[in-house]
């Protein structure tokens, strides 16, 4: 003990550039390719037309929440990524298939998912979840996240 050497605490300059460091790197490879993956997968399913039959096939179960069929395509973008999810929303919202209100039902969603699929692999085989267990943990979220569109809906009519 009365040989170990008191390290100098790190300046507050560097503990910032650190940080920046870190945060560009998270930006740079994970949260802009998810949100720009999202926008190419929904100008590509506009141009084929898949995004107007998802929707027409999607409508009436969407609609129970007060959502155009398209709004399906930020839950399942929420479900794999958070940042795609939310680059789904925006392309959406830019291309006007969703309106702010409806975006406001949706949001929560996105972030009770939580890009479960992104992190199955990363997180629930990391620390030993059984393939029995994983079916369990893989729909819980997905629940949740149906009920809180319900919950919005409410919330958006009561406004």
């Amino acid at each position: 003990m009365a040989n170990e050497v008191k390290q100098p605490k790190p300046m507050i300059t560097d503990v910032f550039v650190k940080g920046a460091n870190q945060g560009w790197a998270i930006a740079t490879h994970s949260t802009i390719p998810n949100v720009l993956m999202a926008f190419v997968i929904i100008k590509m399913l506009t141009i084929s037309g898949l995004l107007d039959i998802i929707g027409t096939c999607l409508g009436p179960i969407m609609g129970i929440f007060g959502l155009p069929g398209e709004a399906s395509m930020i839950l399942l973008g929420g479900w794999m990524s958070m940042g795609g999810g939310v680059g789904v929303a925006v392309a959406l919202f830019d291309k006007g298939a969703v309106t702010g209100t409806q975006l406001a039902i949706c949001i929560p969603a996105i972030y009770l998912m939580g890009s479960q699929v992104q992190y199955m692999g990363r997180c629930l085989g990391v620390i030993g979840v059984t393939g029995s267990d994983i079916g369990k943990i893989m729909i819980v979220p997905p629940i949740v996240a149906i009920l809180s569109l319900w919950v919005m809906r409410l919330a958006v009519l009561g406004s």
